[in-house]
């Protein structure tokens, strides 16, 4: 009994982090184009769970990889806002991982981050990250 205590006190990084999913990104279809859900401006800047799948990454040393509703052969990269698909998140590494085949389902924990960003290493455009992020097979 002396121990039951000490199991309240795990770390929050340890602790079950909200589950989103793909159908939850986004709210609505405005006239300036696709809008965030409520859900995501709620959980923007917190540790999240997304289950998908990851789009070949574009080298074996990368630091980040697409992860994407449905298994993809070629990765979806993007040029500018417009561009960008509505079923995709960007994942930027915590660690280096080995990747896995682009038809074997993850889940990926991460911290939450919305709005336009271009990474000034590749150039890429995103909406959707998470940082800090790792993943394990299902």
């Amino acid at each position: 009994m002396a121990g039951l205590p000490l199991m309240s006190l795990a770390r929050p990084s340890q602790a079950a982090a909200p589950t989103l999913t793909f159908d939850e990104l986004y709210g609505k279809f405005g006239v300036l184009g696709l809008e965030f859900s409520q859900k995501v401006k709620t959980l923007a800047g917190q540790e999240v769970s997304v289950r998908g799948f990851m789009a070949p990454p574009l080298k074996a040393e990368a630091s980040f990889f697409v992860l994407t509703q449905i298994p993809m052969s070629i990765c979806p990269f993007c040029s500018s806002d417009a561009d960008w698909p509505d079923n995709i998140i960007v994942v930027y590494l915590g660690e280096k991982q080995t990747f896995v085949q682009p038809s074997q389902a993850i889940d990926v924990r991460g911290v939450l981050e919305f709005g336009s960003w271009t990474d000034p290493e590749t150039g890429f455009v995103s909406l959707l990250r998470l940082r800090e992020a790792d993943y394990a097979s299902v």
